[in-house]
């Protein structure tokens, strides 16, 4: 068994590598609709206490009822999609709006998020909690102590 040191700076350039490498691939093999705009995997921010873990990610452009959480023992699953400027609605019984406008060119794509990621402790999803300000997305993680248990109800 050999016993290789490894400096903080060469972990950082390796996780670059891995990460440029996965963008490589994604972005070769994937198959996305032809009118949607890719789905952007956000950096996220960890930081870890005694009760439990924060997550900070940046979802700009996305509201708070577009963002979906989803908690599975250790893994943490976030999916957020802005939705599509929408032609104003016509009333009931009246007739819908004629345009004033039409598009020339549009750059702009409705941003999709998606991002994974395993902790090293269970999460408790009942006291845990999510905020969205100002397109930062924080969770509040509380880690499922060792004393709980679970029930199963037959």
């Amino acid at each position: 068994m050999f016993i290789v040191p490894v400096s903080r700076r060469a972990a950082v350039r390796a996780r670059h590598f891995d990460s440029l490498i996965d963008n490589a691939f994604d972005q070769l093999f994937a198959q996305p609709a032809a009118d949607s705009a890719p789905v952007r995997r956000p950096a996220i921010d960890v930081s870890e206490s005694e009760r439990g873990y924060v997550v900070t990610l940046d979802v700009p452009g996305v509201s708070r009822e577009d963002v979906k959480v989803s908690i599975d023992g250790r893994r943490v699953s976030i999916v957020a999609e802005a939705r599509a400027a929408e032609a104003p609605a016509a009333a009931e019984g009246t007739e819908a709006p004629q345009p004033t406008e039409r598009v020339i060119l549009r750059e702009r794509a409705t941003p999709s998020f998606a991002r994974s990621f395993t902790l090293q402790s269970e999460i408790d999803q009942a006291s845990s909690q999510a905020k969205l300000d100002n397109g930062v997305l924080t969770l509040t993680l509380t880690k499922r102590s060792a004393n709980t248990t679970q029930l199963t109800v037959n």
